[in-house]
C-alpha cells in the first residue's frame, strides 16, 4: 500500500506520467468535462469531496510550476479563492520556487481545461471552484 496521503489508484497513475507542462483539472461538480480528457470522478455527494480536500490530495503527490484559475474565482467565491492561494503560496515555500498564477475569464477557462490530461471532479459546490495544475519538475 502507498505510504503518500493519495491512494486513488487512478489519480496517482495519472500524477505519475504527467511530463513538464502537462496540465491537469480539479474541478467543482459542474464545469463541463472535455470529451478528450480523462474524468475522474471523485464526487459522491454534494460537497464530498471538497475542492479544498482534492488540492492538498494532488499537491500531496504533484510537483507544480504555474496555476491557471478563472477570474471569477476572487470575487463570486473569495473565501475558497482564498485557501486555494494558501496552498498554492505553502507549496511555494516547500518546493523553493516561484509558481505562475494566471487568471483567464471563465470561458476561456472551460476551453483551456481540453488541454488537460485528466479532469478531476470533485463533489464541490462553490461556484468557480476550479484549478488547472501544470506540471513542473522535481530538480
Amino acid at each position: 500500500m502507498k505510504k503518500n496521503a493519495l491512494i486513488n489508484a487512478e489519480l496517482s497513475y495519472v500524477i505519475a506520467t504527467l511530463g513538464h507542462t502537462d496540465e491537469i483539472t480539479i474541478c467543482d461538480a459542474g464545469l463541463p468535462i472535455p470529451d478528450e480528457a480523462q474524468r475522474i470522478d471523485l464526487a459522491l455527494i454534494p460537497g464530498v469531496p471538497t475542492f479544498i480536500a482534492t488540492v492538498k490530495a494532488v499537491l500531496s503527490e504533484m510537483q507544480i510550476e504555474g496555476v491557471i484559475i478563472a477570474e471569477e474565482f476572487k470575487t463570486v467565491s473569495p473565501e475558497h479563492h482564498a485557501a486555494l492561494i494558501e496552498l498554492i503560496q505553502h507549496e511555494q515555500v516547500l518546493c523553493g520556487k516561484t509558481i505562475a498564477i494566471n487568471y483567464i475569464p471563465h470561458e476561456a477557462f472551460k476551453v483551456h481545461t481540453q488541454n488537460s490530461k485528466a479532469v478531476v471532479r470533485t463533489g464541490e459546490c462553490t461556484p468557480y471552484a476550479n484549478v488547472i495544475f501544470q506540471s513542473g519538475v522535481v530538480f
